[in-house]
């Protein structure tokens, strides 16, 4: 089939799904994502393995701009004032994950020290892709707001660190001599600096550009162009994309007066965007592995949730955030994709032996945490008492929105 008109169709059964979806009052990426399953290698096979590599520069571009739009939140001033709670919530939802995955595999069901330390390090990233939409759908703003977005993308720094570090460990205890504490250390250090010091640069020249330009559909495709590079470069390099796209968004947020612009030009080109990436995703998902994950996957999950959970809660109380921060927060930290699946290449390359079991359960940890994860994240906003609190704030008047209208994400 022509490949314009399956990305067509792709899309049109993904804007259905987030209308079902509404009708049930869940989140449109649910929608997408259940829409897309039907269209995967579960149900009608109209979208097989080819294609979801053919289509993988949609799923970067999204997960670009995504990030790129988080760098939003990353103002000076605020994070002079909340960024070390950030920090320690972080590291405590981080840590938390980590320890009961790792304690649950190691100790309860006898796995491998090397098999434990790698998965437990893979539970720590959280996917940001679903919780900002969910945000954008329902215009939340407010205190747990505004500690999602930068908890979120913190703690994918956190997990590229974890995950370097349990390669190398369980490198160490299998003999393999040629894995060092040096690399232990400098290799997480070096894609995380080099991915902060690209994004530095070109989130400057990006200013320097956006400054000179005239009208918003010149914004927008200088913004577009900026993304694109700083994706190619980053995967060029050895870098992360994610981390690049933050700081460069950062840096415009800080650096440019106007850049809410910037952003806003950019959001009203991602929604068909955003609907294309979670209606391939959910293709990309196989209920065949439900049947071979068994115990272990399901003691995964459990594991992983509770130790967000837990960690969340201890990480606010700890620094006295806000109550519905600490009662909430963990909730919105479930979903888990795009960066866990990418660790998964290192694992096969460089842990064979275990690559077949991790791959599984991840997978399995994916498909449960990408259709349920938008909706325990609506509930944690709605608890709080944060849906369409945008428009109940002056402060977006000063800032660039990371919000969009339900009208937007309806397609």
């Amino acid at each position: 089939m022509n490949l314009l008109l399956k990305v067509s169709i792709v899309l049109l059964v993904g804007v259905l799904g987030g209308k079902v979806a509404r009708i049930f009052k869940l989140p449109n990426v649910s929608g997408y994502l259940i829409a897309g399953l039907f269209l995967g290698p579960s149900f009608f096979k109209f979208i097989g393995g080819q294609d979801v590599s053919n289509f993988s520069v949609i799923s970067e571009l999204a997960l670009a701009i995504i990030a790129f739009s988080i760098g939003s939140e990353f103002v000076v001033k605020d994070m002079l004032r909340l960024g070390k709670s950030i920090v320690i919530i972080t590291l405590a939802e981080v840590i938390g994950a980590v320890f009961i995955v790792f304690t649950v595999m190691y100790y309860i069901f006898n796995q491998p020290f090397a098999f434990s330390v790698v998965i437990a390090s893979m539970s720590a990233a959280t996917a940001p892709a679903a919780t900002l939409l969910v945000i954008k759908q329902y215009n939340a703003y407010g205190p747990l707001t505004k500690t999602i977005l930068p908890v979120v993308a913190l703690d994918d720094v956190f997990g590229i660190i974890v995950f370097g570090i349990a390669m190398s460990l369980a490198h160490l205890t299998s003999g393999q001599e040629s894995f060092s504490i040096f690399k232990m250390i400098s290799e997480p250090a070096i894609e995380i600096g080099g991915s902060l010091l690209l994004g530095l640069a070109l989130g400057i020249v990006l200013v320097l550009v956006a400054k000179k330009s005239s009208g918003r559909d010149e914004l927008q495709a200088v913004a577009l162009v900026a993304i694109g590079i700083a994706t190619g470069l980053s995967n060029s390099l050895g870098l992360s994309p994610l981390l690049t796209n933050i700081m460069m968004g950062t840096i415009l947020i800080n650096m440019y007066p106007k850049s809410k612009r910037v952003f806003n030009s950019v959001n009203d080109f991602s929604t068909p965007v955003y609907i294309l990436f979670f209606t391939l995703a959910g293709a990309s998902l196989d209920l065949s592995i439900l049947l071979q994950v068994g115990m272990l996957g399901i003691a995964y999950v459990i594991a992983r949730a509770s130790g967000k959970i837990l960690g969340a809660w201890l990480g606010a109380k700890s620094v006295k955030a806000n109550p519905t921060v600490t009662k909430n927060l963990g909730y919105a930290l479930l979903p888990q994709g795009g960066i866990s699946i990418g660790l998964l290449v290192l694992v096969r390359s460089q842990l064979p032996q275990f690559s077949a079991e991790i791959s599984t359960i991840i997978m399995f940890s994916v498909l449960i945490y990408e259709v349920t994860g938008p909706i325990f994240a609506k509930l944690a906003i709605q608890k709080a008492g944060e849906i369409n609190g945008s428009g109940k704030s002056d402060k977006l008047k000063n800032k660039p929105k990371v919000t969009a209208s339900n009208s937007q994400l309806d397609g």
